[in-house]
């Protein structure tokens, strides 16, 4: 007797119902186009300095091929809650608090799956980034959107997030500084963000991965908001600020019960990150500090060069203070943002990323990575000032008739 296979329900509908990437839907777009000017990719166009690549190839030479610890390598963990506490002033138990995962991805997914009960809501600000939603819904939580806008500097207000908590509501997802938008949040924003997680029993899961690009003054962690730290896992990593993406080494730091579920859950699905991978995050963190300030300042004459040039040009744009992106409005082409990218693409060889990729507050706006070298960024601009003048010409003629 065979068995028959309902082909309809091969694949799980939760996961059917996921949109695919907007980004990486663009990119295949991108793939079949010679000669292109990325803006598109989140990633440093710096090589991971030497000193920390040495200390991956010198643990390979030493026979660091097996499994560590499911958590991570204790002295990583250590070094991490070194790292914590002189940017911070956050004090973790490495043992008990801090979890090495695969890039600070897998950390935002770990800790969803670790805290929420299907059913419950969590809350996402968008523009962010494109995971959040998706890996809310495969944990069985329901996102509740919550929009930002350009007039705000896309900080989160604690209004918007007011009117959407119910008695559902397990938790907020935050990033700052964000992408796509550069937007941060200073003490004063995220003290009043905090006032109602601790009103309304919520955790936060902050993900902090661009903690250490920005552009003015230091970075604020939600963990050092007093009444925090035991409601918030903070998620950061080695990708961005390290030039390490491809490394995929990140970390999580929160309280002792959650840091434990989502070791539990580590184990199951990742076992452990590459040992390699965790010996070059130590170095990174032991001696690469210099390297991070270089590529900092590199990428803040960056961002003043495309703001500026944006400004020339006659595209709206909130200046970015964190990560590496800027996100200008095209609204003044007529064109939505998958047509301005899309056109922009075919018509002068340079990507960027649409703005909705990123929800729907984003629509309207486009990313631009300023993470490429000053020769391309100068190419790149005059480009896209030749097309916005092309699409501005066009929109005016059609007024006019």
């Amino acid at each position: 007797m065979s068995l028959k296979t309902n082909r309809d329900h091969r694949v799980s509908p939760i996961v059917e119902s996921l949109p695919p990437s907007g980004i990486r839907k663009f990119f295949e777009l991108v793939a079949n186009t010679k000669g292109v000017i990325s803006l598109g990719i989140g990633e440093p166009d710096f090589v991971t300095p030497w000193h920390i690549r040495e200390a991956c190839l010198y643990s390979l030479e030493q026979g660091y091929t097996m499994y560590t610890s499911n958590s991570g390598l204790p002295e990583l963990r250590s070094e991490i809650t070194k790292f914590l506490v002189r940017s911070y002033e956050l004090d973790y138990d490495y043992d008990k608090e801090i979890i090495v995962t695969i890039g600070a991805s897998e950390a935002v997914d770990a800790a969803l799956r670790a805290i929420i009960t299907p059913g419950d809501e969590v809350i996402i600000p968008e523009p962010s980034y494109v995971s959040y939603m998706p890996c809310a819904v495969l944990a069985g939580a329901e996102p509740i959107i919550v929009d930002t806008f350009a007039r705000d500097d896309f900080r989160l207000k604690p209004e918007h997030i007011e009117r959407k908590i119910t008695p559902k509501t397990k938790a907020i997802i935050l990033c700052y500084p964000n992408n796509p938008t550069g937007a941060v949040m200073g003490r004063e924003d995220l003290e009043e963000i905090a006032a109602l997680a601790v009103e309304n029993d919520l955790i936060v899961i902050s993900d902090e991965i661009y903690s250490e690009l920005t552009y003015n003054g230091r970075h604020v962690s939600m963990a050092s908001i007093p009444g925090m730290k035991e409601r918030t896992i903070l998620v950061n990593g080695f990708s961005k600020a390290w030039a390490m993406t491809g490394w995929r080494i990140g970390f999580a730091a929160g309280p002792e019960d959650i840091i434990g579920a989502m070791v539990k859950i580590h184990q199951y699905t990742i076992l452990c990150a590459p040992v390699m991978a965790q010996m070059a995050a130590l170095e990174a963190l032991k001696n690469g500090g210099d390297e991070v300030e270089k590529m900092v300042l590199q990428y803040d004459q960056r961002r003043r060069f495309v703001v500026n040039r944006l400004t020339e040009i006659g595209l709206d744009c909130f200046e970015p203070r964190g990560a590496f992106y800027a996100f200008p409005s095209v609204k003044i082409t007529g064109m939505n943002s998958g047509e301005f990218a899309e056109e922009l693409l075919r018509e002068e060889k340079v990507a960027v990323v649409p703005g909705d990729a990123f929800g729907r507050a984003g629509e309207g706006f486009i990313r631009i990575s300023y993470a490429a070298s000053m020769k391309n960024l100068t190419k790149a601009m005059d480009k896209i000032e030749a097309f916005v003048g092309r699409r501005v010409k066009t929109v005016s003629n059609l007024c006019q008739v």
